[in-house]
């Protein structure tokens, strides 16, 4: 193993992540805005945490069709967990609770996705499969996620090579967790069963920062199409992550695209970490054959412990139970991450699987003097048969998530000799991740015997293009071309306006900097004085630009418009002031002097700039700026 320790994270180098292999890979889910929900027809996009029952259920793993049970399903069914389901029978039905067949695929939902595809420069499959992904952590009440892929080998450009799109899959939304404590779990399922899309790109990010930068493209790549779901929770991101020597390790859910680089820096260091922890193992003669580890009931010997959480523990009359990690001295103080250490690998898996949740849920040996006496881990170390070159593990709780927990402290010791399990992991606040579960294998998945295979013709396909966007980086070039402002470049490229910019330029000939602004830029403003601007229409910025073209409107005029026309929910003729001739201007002019000259002025010698502001607010939207200035500077 290359010798190379971590730098800050401000430090780290492109040269620094290529001698460590780093490699990542994004699995985008977009959520598609459609009227109803992917397999039956109960509203879409209607989020409440108000619920009008409560469903209990119990998970249990299936075979696969090869005659297998997938190790995610196995580890979650170790966990024994009730799961509960808050219903509101305004947004759910029977089909999500797996008491009805499902309705045939929404295609108003298959025709968005397929546009994202054809974006993606992918192949369209021909014909669409339904399967069944089993979701054992009870996201969906069903037990499994019906998905098909639609989509294969598409590619994006970055930089100065491309991006694999390996494929694309329509799926059904799982429920939002609303807590997760011992061995109960509770979801709302205000968005189960909405449409999404997962887009998986190949494992080609070489830094965090690029894994961020391509999540952003494709995140603007489908919104391009205006026919996604925008705002908190419409869209996630899972980053796969590995390093030379490591394995995939996929962050799961990932929120807010500015978060990846920090979170996969993490991940990258807690490899690296873990790979070196094995090697200190292999130098102690500790591998995966010759690893030992034994557990012993200490509840006994323990009982007068000053540690308050074991204390507790003994007068609620749980049990105390301590492993053994045979020539682990010191290592559960080993740093996988930035002030994390491999005592928390331990810990989460008792939390998770375990499901002891309160935290410390484990002490041990290696952090004498932060918990029990020395005194009593010497007597502990006597009674188990331990030595100076052991580490002991102490967990509390009842009989069974005792025994749990001591089988799972034993596995993740046992894992270190090998290096890096296969893990789903959290994204944590402070950039580092915590175990969720056991990385899903290909046994969860299998056919699903409800719904009949959906043709994907020729005629269908051909029709999609037809309103079909501009490729985002085919548009960001000509948008640099024109020299339109930077900060409107990539939020024009995904605007429902990006094809209204066209006309304006072909048909109506506005300078492209003023369309661009008045697009992106006023709406913007708009919504900082608490207007809607949802209500902004294509039509809508059409007639006002074609006011302004005809001379109705000045640019300051076109910002009242459109507040005009949001207020009404529609632009009118009538909302256009009657144009102002020359005479009438000066006439306005000689009246706003005649008012200024009966108000006391602060400063004299601003006369004609405060006579210019008071004149434009009754002309803002007929007469431009530079005419009033003209009228009012030039004149002696």
């Amino acid at each position: 193993m290359k010798d190379f320790l971590f730098k800050p994270f401000e430090e780290m180098t492109e040269k620094d992540y290529e001698t460590i292999g780093f490699k990542s890979g994004l699995e985008i889910h977009q959520q598609l805005l459609t009227d109803k929900k992917l397999f039956c027809r109960c509203p879409a996009g209607r989020y409440s945490t108000k619920y009008h029952a409560e469903i209990l259920r119990h998970m249990r793993p299936t075979l696969s069709e090869l005659g297998e049970y997938d190790g995610t399903a196995l580890m979650e069914f170790k966990t024994k967990k009730d799961i509960i389901y808050r219903i509101n029978r305004d947004t759910v039905c029977t089909y999500e609770m797996d008491d009805t067949p499902p309705f045939l695929i929404n295609d108003d939902a298959l025709d968005i996705a397929l546009q994202c595809g054809l974006l993606f420069d992918c192949s369209i499959v021909d014909e669409l499969h339904i399967a069944r992904k089993q979701y054992l952590d009870g996201s969906i009440p069903t037990g499994f996620q019906r998905t098909a892929i639609f989509a294969l080998d598409g590619k994006i450009p970055y930089k100065n090579r491309t991006i694999d799109i390996v494929q694309m899959s329509i799926e059904e939304d799982s429920c939002r967790e609303v807590s997760d404590q011992g061995h109960t779990r509770v979801y709302v399922t205000d968005r189960l069963g909405m449409p999404l899309i997962e887009t998986v790109t190949g494992p080609n990010m070489r830094t965090p920062f690029e894994v961020a930068e391509v999540a952003e493209i494709c995140a603007n790549i489908v919104r391009s199409t205006n026919k996604v779901r925008r705002g908190t929770g419409s869209a996630r991101e899972d980053v796969n992550v590995s390093v030379e020597g490591g394995t995939r390790i996929e962050i799961k859910g990932v929120p807010k695209i500015n978060r990846i680089p920090l979170l996969t820096y993490y991940e990258a260091m807690r490899q690296w970490n873990l790979l070196r922890l094995r090697e200190e193992l292999h130098k102690r003669g500790i591998t995966k054959d010759t690893f030992q580890a034994s557990s012993e009931d200490i509840t006994k010997i323990v009982k007068k412990a000053h540690y308050l959480p074991v204390r507790n523990a003994i007068e609620q009359g749980l049990k105390i139970k301590c492993v053994v990690l045979k020539g682990f001295a010191g290592l559960l103080n080993w740093q996988t991450q930035t002030d994390t250490y491999f005592s928390k690998e331990i810990s989460d898996r008792v939390r998770v699987i375990a499901c002891l949740t309160t935290i410390p849920n484990i002490i041990h040996s290696d952090s004498r003097g932060d918990n029990l006496l020395s005194a009593e881990w010497q007597n502990i170390k006597r009674s188990v048969n331990g030595t100076d070159s052991d580490t002991l593990v102490i967990v509390w709780g009842n009989e069974q998530d005792t025994d749990m927990a001591v089988k799972e402290i034993i596995i993740r010791a046992k894992e270190a000799t090998i290096g890096v399990p296969s893990e789903t992991r959290q994204a944590l606040r402070d950039g580092t991740n915590g175990f969720e579960r056991i990385l899903p294998g290909a046994d969860r998945m299998y056919p699903d015997t409800d719904l009949p295979p959906t043709r994907i013709t020729d005629e269908r396909i051909n029709k999609l293009k037809e309103d079909l966007p501009e490729k985002i980086w085919i548009s960001n070039e000509w948008y640099i071309k024109l020299g339109i402002p930077e900060d409107t470049i990539n939020d024009l490229a995904i605007s429902k306006f990006n094809k209204l910019f066209k006309f304006l330029l072909s048909e109506l000939k506005i300078d492209p900097t003023l369309a661009a602004v008045v697009l992106i830029q006023f709406p913007k403003r708009l919504e900082k004085m608490k207007f809607d601007t949802s209500l902004i229409t294509v039509e809508m910025m059409k007639e006002i630009f074609r006011a302004y073209k005809d001379g109705l409107l000045t640019r300051d005029g076109i910002f009242i418009a459109m507040q005009k026309s949001i207020t009404k929910g529609k632009f009118y003729s009538e909302l256009l002031p009657k144009p102002v001739t020359s005479k009438e201007l000066e006439v306005i002019i000689s009246k706003s002097e005649e008012e200024i000259s009966a108000m006391r002025l602060f400063d004299p010698d601003k006369r004609k700039e405060i006579l210019l502001g008071h004149t434009m607010n009754k002309v803002r939207m007929t007469v431009e700026g530079q005419i009033v200035k003209e009228k009012i500077f030039n004149k002696s």
